[in-house]
């Protein structure tokens, strides 16, 4: 067997390796796209406490998880957003797991500062509601890999009362 044929096989067979190699991450990919993912609600804002520069509010949101076992939670980032402006952002450190089939309540204080309606008053004016976007990084521990980060989205809008709501 002449060296240029050895080095032949060994190319293919290193080609066809790389080509399964490659269906295989596909195959893979495809089948976690598929799998339902855990989401988030936001249940509940309501003023804590009024300062002089910020108000905070007490946040509730509930994080779904579709799956037959817990997940163990290390941290939440979070980041609240409206008019492409962030409005406030956050890490929630305390390690919680959440529920098997079912959806956990998770409160925690966020601090707006007095000033971002000015900056989002065009969108008020324009439609008198406020849109926003919640952005979540549920970070968990997974042995071997270290820390994974789950991205969780809500988007919504705040419609703002009117004088006959009022009235």
């Amino acid at each position: 067997m002449s060296t240029n044929s050895a080095f032949a096989r060994i190319a293919l067979q290193t080609l066809m390796a790389s080509e399964l190699m490659e269906k295989a991450k596909q195959l893979v990919a495809e089948k976690v796209a598929r799998i339902e993912k855990p989401s988030v609600n936001v249940t509940r804002v309501s003023i804590k406490h009024v300062g002089r520069g910020s108000a905070t509010l007490d946040t509730v949101v509930d994080i779904n998880n579709p799956y037959v076992f817990g997940l163990p939670i290390y941290e939440i980032s979070y980041q609240l957003r409206s008019a492409g402006r962030v409005i406030a952002y956050g890490t929630i450190s305390d390690p919680v797991t959440l529920k098997a089939n079912g959806s956990t309540g998770i409160s925690f204080p966020v601090t707006v500062p007095y000033d971002f309606p000015v900056s989002i008053a065009r969108d008020i004016g324009r439609d008198w509601d406020i849109d926003y976007e919640w952005e979540f990084g549920v970070v968990m521990h997974v042995p071997i890999l270290g820390n994974f980060t789950l991205p969780l989205y809500k988007k919504g809008t705040l419609k703002l009362p009117i004088w006959s709501d009022i009235f």
